[in-house]
């Protein structure tokens, strides 16, 4: 399994009568798939995302249009442009993420390891770097 984010290519059939990608579980991501959901219709200059999971890790694909992933995982921060859709970040457990600059009619495309639990979330950025510095001070 991955440590830290890393973006993964996926499968790419390419066709004249248009391209196919597929994505598997534990074949393409090192997860079972246990909900999807997308992103859509992002207005100008706004940011989805702004939290870290507990338990739960994710594959995010821009099926269309662009948009930048900024992740830190408490100690340093990474920022991905995903803007081909045979492509995805992975997005381990433990890593704050949000998403910026989305294009017109970007779509992002996220596959998560677990089913949706509100509890699971960090939605407060100093408690997640306080808990990140607690960590390496044991």
């Amino acid at each position: 399994m991955y440590e830290k984010p890393v973006v993964i290519s996926l499968p790419k059939i390419l066709d004249d009568r248009g391209n196919l990608s597929f994505v598997e579980t534990l074949t393409h991501v090192p997860f079972d798939i246990k909900r999807t959901y997308w992103i859509y219709d992002v207005p100008g200059g706004e940011i989805r995302g702004g939290h870290s999971y507990k338990e739960n890790q994710e594959l995010i694909i821009a099926l269309s249009g662009s948009f930048a992933v900024v992740v830190n995982d408490g100690f340093h921060t990474e920022e991905f442009l995903l803007n081909r859709s045979y492509s995805g970040l992975y997005i381990p457990k433990g890593i704050w993420r949000h998403m910026e600059n989305f294009s017109t009619n970007a779509f992002a495309l996220i596959l998560s390891s677990t089913e949706y639990d509100e509890k699971d979330y960090e939605r407060d950025i100093d408690q997640f770097l306080l808990s990140k510095n607690e960590i390496i001070h044991i």
